[in-house]
């Protein structure tokens, strides 16, 4: 019960952090808010898988190696986004 509770927090969380980025990239149009909130768009994807994997399917499918590229693409998009503004 308390996973649920835990791993449900963390994708809201994700997700409230990707909404506020993306309204502040619309509002602002600093490119460096729009690679965050892709790389919060990215980790609230992996928080989603994360619940799948050990809450929904935790015999039938392993979600792992989803998680894991899900969670690399969103740190490169962030990693990419820190390199290209600092240019």
């Amino acid at each position: 019960m308390m996973a649920v509770l835990i791993y449900s927090l963390c994708a809201i969380t994700c997700l409230a952090a990707f909404a506020l980025l993306l309204r502040a990239w619309s509002a602002t149009r600093t490119r460096l808010l729009l690679w965050s909130a892709l790389c919060f768009a990215g980790l609230t994807i992996n928080n989603i898988l994360l619940v799948l994997d050990k809450l929904v399917f935790p015999t039938e499918v392993d979600l792992s190696t989803w998680r894991l590229v899900t969670a690399l693409v969103a740190v490169l998009l962030l990693l990419f986004g820190l390199i290209w503004e600092e240019e």
